[in-house]
Formats: structure tokens, sequence, C-alpha cells
């Protein structure tokens, strides 16, 4: 069961929880916070726990002096990294009492994460619509553009989430591929792998020894003389499969700086964005028995140049 956090939603932003060793070389739980964060002024941080802005599971505040061992986590509110702004809207779809979905555009991600908090799709959308209950059914790479799905309000919240777990979702992307110069593997294709994640890791590990956890349909809509443009129909949802699995046939996604080679960090490109998008979701919802199917309003811009 998930914990719950004592402290509410601000601004669009939910409270961060740290977890906190119970021994070490600190005397306190602020010690081993100035120490955990330490590219931060320890004054900042202090001043923190001054506030009252640094709580315990049943919300009680801490202060400088708390000992270490007092608690096993602690909760308190990112401040507003210095992000990059992101000039991309996120258009709504579909809004009734349970279901919010939205076109995400490039760039933006889905959730806070990667030294983005404000711009981020569920921080935008819960100040837009001021609703602190909106939380992702699921979620987009932050360089694939389309559809997300929001769950509305907890009481129904689970209903939904089941869906994804249960793989009752059928999703279909589209992608713009190069072409390699051994020419285009026979499609329609189904691509099989086995796919784990780490955390931190910037791209999906494959191991060759075990046995498949992601399957991927590829077909094609239209092929070209250096491009194709592809219909993906994945069957499970693990970290970058689609950009893994099209990789692994050769058909590196055209503006991937992840796969098939991890290139340098750079700012994003405007004009080179990844060229993969989630373009339909389908399933049969789990309140009325009524069959659901929404199509993004987001287009490649490469395609039409296929």
């Amino acid at each position: 069961m998930a914990m719950r956090a004592p402290l509410p939603v601000r601004d669009g932003v939910g409270p961060t929880r740290l977890r906190v060793p119970r021994t070490g070389p600190w005397a306190t739980i602020a010690e081993y916070v100035t120490g955990r964060f330490s590219h931060i002024d320890p004054e900042v941080l202090l001043g923190r726990f001054d506030r009252g802005e640094v709580v315990a599971f049943d919300g009680t505040r801490l202060s400088r002096e708390t000992p270490l061992g007092a608690e096993d986590f602690v909760w308190y509110y990112r401040e507003p990294p210095d992000e990059p702004a992101i000039p991309y809207d996120v258009t709504v779809r579909h809004l009734d009492d349970d279901l919010l979905v939205v076109d995400k555009p490039h760039f933006l991600p889905t959730t806070p994460g990667g030294g983005f908090l404000m711009n981020s799709a569920l921080v935008r959308l819960r100040q837009r619509f001021d609703n602190p209950d909106l939380t992702p059914i699921h979620r987009l790479d932050r360089a694939t553009a389309g559809l997300v799905m929001f769950s509305v309000r907890p009481a129904t919240r689970g209903a939904y989430q089941t869906l994804f777990a249960d793989r009752a979702v059928e999703k279909v992307y589209e992608a713009v591929t190069t072409i390699p110069g051994s020419g285009m593997p026979p499609l329609p294709l189904v691509v099989r792998s086995h796919l784990t994640s780490t955390r931190g890791s910037l791209r999906a590990i494959v191991h060759e020894d075990r046995e498949p956890n992601a399957e991927t349909l590829v077909e094609a809509i239209r092929v070209g003389e250096t491009a194709a443009h592809l219909r993906l129909r994945p069957r499970t949802g693990r970290m970058h499969q689609l950009r893994s699995h099209l990789a692994g046939i050769g058909l590196g996604i055209l503006g991937d700086r992840f796969y098939p080679d991890l290139l340098d960090e750079a700012p994003d490109d405007p004009e080179r964005p990844l060229q993969l998008l989630a373009r339909e979701l389908r399933f049969v919802d789990p309140l009325s028995g009524e069959q659901r199917e929404f199509t993004t309003g987001l287009a490649l811009r490469e395609a039409d140049r296929v």
C-alpha cells in the first residue's frame, strides 16, 4: 500500500518523501539532510526546518534538533528549480467526472523529474483545473508526444489503473524512422525482447539470454526511399520499448538521441523533435462498460515527407 503524504499538493506540486537512515555519523535529521543536499546552502535547508516545512509521517513538524533515528521518512516541498521554459501547451481532448485525456507535446515531461517541476503536464493541469487529485494513469517519455490519461478523482482511479496493469488498453503509436542501407525488414513484424531498466539509467537494457517480456507489432503506413512512416502496437509497456525495438531492427526513429546510439546531452531542438507519437487509446470503460476511443490531434512533422 502506498504511503499517504502528510502534506497537501501546493501550487500543483505534491510533497517529496525522503528516506532517512536510522544510524550514521549525523546527530540530527537536519544534519543528514544538509549533508545529503550539500549543493544547497545549509542555511536554506535549515530555514525549512525552522518554518515547519519538513514533517514526519503524521504531519508533525521536525526541528533542527530532531535526532537521527526518530523518523524513517520525512516529507518536504521541493523548491521550484531554475528550469528551462517549455513553450508548448497541453491540449485537452476529453474531460468527464473520472477521466482527463490530453495531448502532451514533445519535450514536456508527464510528471516532475529530471530538473523539471513546474514545466510538467501534471503540475500545469493541476493548476489549470485547480484539482490536486489529478494523477496520471500512465506516462509518456518527455521526448514523446501524444495522448496521456489522467484520473480526475481517487474514488475511480484504481479501476482505470487496473486496465493498464491488465494490458486491457489498446495503444497505437506512430513513428518516422530512417531506412538502413540493407533495406527495410519485412513488415508487419512482431518484435520481442527482454528489457529492464535501472534507476538513473538513460536507456533500456536488452537481455538476449532471457525470455521476452516486451512485445511490439510494427506495421508500415508508408515507405519512402530513405524514411518510413510506421504504426506501432505495443502489447507491453516497458521503458523505451518502442525506441529500443525499432533500433534493434535497424529502424532508428528520427530525432532520437538515445537509440541506436547514445548521443551527448544537448539542448532541446524544436526543429528536431523525436518522431514518436501516441496516437490512439482504446478500452472498455470499467465503470460504464462502454467502448472508449481517443485519438490525438497532433501529427508527426516528418510523416508527410516520407
